[in-house]
């Protein structure tokens, strides 16, 4: 499961547990309803730090992969040869990683 997926889960699982915790308490619906979205944040800046460390790094990769291939292109369109072969290759090893029947990493 990506780390995105299960930051996500872990948030809306507090919320639903701090919005069941203030069932019992005799407010407005709408109040509990944003005294548990900010108990729930609290909560996950606490308990979920290792998860967020994880989504943090996985969406640093990628930001870092989508410059790279950023930067290749524009070279490529300048009339960097070698980054347009560079591009050929990659598309090459896309292709085979995205063959059906192929399980990806």
């Amino acid at each position: 499961m990506s780390p995105a997926v299960k930051y996500t889960l872990g948030r809306l699982g507090l919320f639903a547990a701090s919005f069941t915790a203030l069932l019992p308490v005799p407010l407005n619906p709408l109040v509990k309803l944003m005294v548990a979205f900010v108990a729930s944040a609290a909560l996950s800046f606490l308990l979920l730090r290792k998860w967020r460390d994880e989504m943090a790094e996985q969406l640093g990769s990628i930001a870092s992969k989508r410059s790279a291939e950023k930067e290749r292109l524009r070279s490529a369109l300048a009339g960097d040869e070698t980054a347009a072969a560079a591009g050929d290759r990659v598309t090459a090893a896309d292709a085979e990683d995205a063959a059906p029947g192929k399980a990806k990493a």
